[in-house]
């Protein structure tokens, strides 16, 4: 992806220079952790490397519209993407997509899965990973962020090139806020978590996709 954006740049004329500074999981806030598996891959540990619901979910949406639009990826998915193909949507390419994630969850460990796809995660014009996300968008390292911080970025990342973690968007501030309140009520914030009453149903995200985010849902990538 990053060789991707490079080349785009260089043909658009702009002198953007990758910005990225590896770091171990470990290094890296738990609120984010959280909040990006909530965003973006809720059943990421469930599953060997794709969301047969969620791909179902997608092709009906492609079908209904005519259009190749919506992916339905996982974390592992986009981890493929990120370090090996581009973001065209041809067959071909998503073919090569599933055969790197089958082989990808079968070698590597999700918590190294994780932590690769944290480091090389795009978070707006030149901006890869957490760490460099966390200094150039709110002035500190990735493992000092707030719960609210790390649900801002975690809202960017379906489109990180047109929504800022640090601006004003509503898209950000929407989809930040329901991340936010699900870390809430799984007690994932602990300090502000209050105990559901018992016909209270634990939140999704996905619940909320149609209503709310749905939108923007066209502007992620696979």
């Amino acid at each position: 992806m990053m060789k991707y954006r490079i080349n785009q740049w260089q043909e658009e004329g702009n002198k953007i220079k990758i910005k990225k500074i590896w770091v171990s999981i470990d290094r890296i806030s738990p609120y984010l952790i959280k909040a990006v598996l909530i965003g973006e891959d809720d059943k990421f540990y469930h599953h060997s490397g794709f969301d047969i619901e969620a791909i179902k979910k997608a092709i009906e949406r492609d079908i209904k519209e005519k259009k190749l639009k919506y992916g339905g990826s996982t974390i592992t998915q986009q981890l493929a993407k990120n370090l090996y193909l581009n973001p065209s949507k041809n067959p071909i390419r998503k073919l090569q997509e599933t055969i790197i994630t089958w082989r990808m969850e079968r070698i590597l460990t999700k918590k190294r899965i994780l932590e690769i796809y944290l480091n090389v995660a795009e978070w707006g014009e030149g901006i890869f990973g957490a760490e460099a996300a966390s200094r150039i968008h709110f002035g500190k390292s990735a493992t000092e962020l707030s719960p609210v911080e790390a649900a801002r970025l975690a809202a960017s990342l379906p489109n990180p090139i047109k929504y800022s973690p640090s601006g004003n968007s509503k898209f950000v501030e929407r989809r930040a806020n329901l991340i936010y309140f699900i870390m809430q009520k799984r007690g994932i914030i602990k300090e502000e978590y209050t105990e559901p009453q018992k016909d209270e149903k634990q939140p999704i995200l996905e619940e909320q996709k149609d209503k709310n985010l749905n939108e923007n849902q066209k502007e992620k990538p696979e």
